[in-house]
């Protein structure tokens, strides 16, 4: 049975959310492969595997493959990665949910349907090409990976309510909640977080033109799934290795920016 850690320690490369973009993954994945202390990195995806992007499937199978040859390897669940599992099944959700009718319209579910050769919009159909891994990996994605330093969750944190009460709920995976804000809420993405939590928060789920670092807050989607370049923040070194070619830029606190080449 698949799992994923969800406590880990060291070094990390976090990667942001891929939407299918498995050519720009690959190739950031080369570049992280170069690094000198890859073996001991613990490499992180914040969730957005699939939608949007050229090949949803082959993401998950990179993923699947990364997880067998690099045991430092976990994930989160994105808001898509959550659509996905729900309209499938795959996950609970409450009687009245409508994530299958909601995913196919307004999560540019398509190209999904497409890299698994699926009849356009038939769930059924879908289901039944996805490898039993790829089921595994859906349903198994935790909402949130914590390390001594950072906490790592798809959107952020609740500036409102307790931290102690966010995470309960977190680790729990309360599917009880039909949009989990922590997936799904946009306002939080540049929320400020609570003042009892001990980490820096490092989310995807919304487009920034570069990425972000602030003293509390990391934010890593690059490219929304539609253009742009993928980029991997590794930590706590704040470097970012990008799948352009060149200088990788990054958005300081105070607004100041600085480049760091990889």
């Amino acid at each position: 049975m698949l799992k994923f850690p969800t406590r880990i320690n060291g070094p990390v490369a976090v990667i942001g959310d891929v939407h299918g973009q498995v050519g720009k993954l690959i190739t950031v994945l080369d570049k992280l492969r170069e690094t000198p202390d890859f073996d001991k990195r613990w490499i992180v995806f914040i969730g957005d595997l699939v939608d949007r992007g050229p090949d949803p499937k082959a993401a998950l199978d990179v993923l699947s493959d990364l997880m067998m040859q690099h045991r430092r390897t976990t994930a989160i669940a994105g808001n898509h990665d959550f659509a996905m599992a729900a309209s499938l099944g795959l996950i609970p959700t409450p009687e009245y949910s409508n994530w299958a009718e909601r995913w196919m319209d307004h999560y540019d579910a398509h190209t999904t349907f497409d890299s698994y050769q699926a009849e356009q919009g038939n769930i059924e159909d879908l289901k039944s090409r996805l490898p039993d891994r790829h089921q595994e990996i859906l349903s198994g994605l935790p909402w949130c990976v914590e390390h001594p330093k950072y906490l790592f969750v798809h959107a952020g944190i609740d500036p409102n309510q307790p931290f102690a009460l966010q995470m309960k709920i977190l680790k729990q995976k309360d599917f009880s909640m039909n949009r989990p804000p922590w997936l799904c809420s946009k306002t939080l993405v540049k929320s400020e977080i609570p003042k009892d939590c001990p980490f820096s928060v490092v989310s995807g789920h919304v487009r920034v033109p570069q990425v972000s670092i602030t003293k509390k807050r990391i934010l890593t989607d690059t490219t929304g799934g539609h253009s742009g370049e993928l980029s991997c923040v590794l930590l706590p070194e704040n470097k970012v290795i990008s799948s352009g070619q060149g200088a990788a830029p990054v958005q300081a606190g105070g607004g100041k920016s600085w480049w760091k080449v990889w």
